[in-house]
């Protein structure tokens, strides 16, 4: 099955396309919605099928996840590559990579974090040695 066949307008829908570029791009739900200021259930109701994004959204999609507009609303463009549905570990190792990106992503939220917190630890512990 072809790219266009895979994600064509007979075979996918909007919401379709929207998950597999998302995934692709090895976001969450949770973070594409938070980098396009919309609520997780937003995104989760697009991917669904049950609510579609305005005009100002979609291109802002298309931007985030690196795919045409026309790809996200047809199938038809620059989007993302069909599943290899011949390589029987291509979708969990997908998963895996885009798993492994969103706990990085965490690891590094963690850590500046931590380093705030030791800081502000030892601005505390200096003013009480003074």
């Amino acid at each position: 099955m072809s790219n266009d066949d895979w994600y064509g307008e007979n075979t996918a829908t909007f919401g379709d396309r929207l998950e597999a570029a998302r995934e692709s791009c090895g976001l969450s739900q949770t973070e594409l919605a938070q980098r396009l200021g919309v609520r997780d259930t937003t995104i989760k109701s697009w991917e669904a099928d049950e609510w579609e994004p305005r005009g100002n959204r979609l291109q802002m999609l298309a931007g985030m996840l690196n795919v045409s507009l026309m790809w996200l609303l047809s199938g038809r463009g620059e989007g993302v590559a069909a599943p290899d549905t011949d390589a029987p570990l291509a979708m969990p190792a997908r998963s895996a990579l885009a798993d492994i990106a969103r706990l990085r992503r965490q690891m590094q939220t963690l850590g500046a974090e931590l380093m705030q917190a030791e800081q502000k630890l030892a601005v505390e512990l200096r003013g009480m040695t003074r």
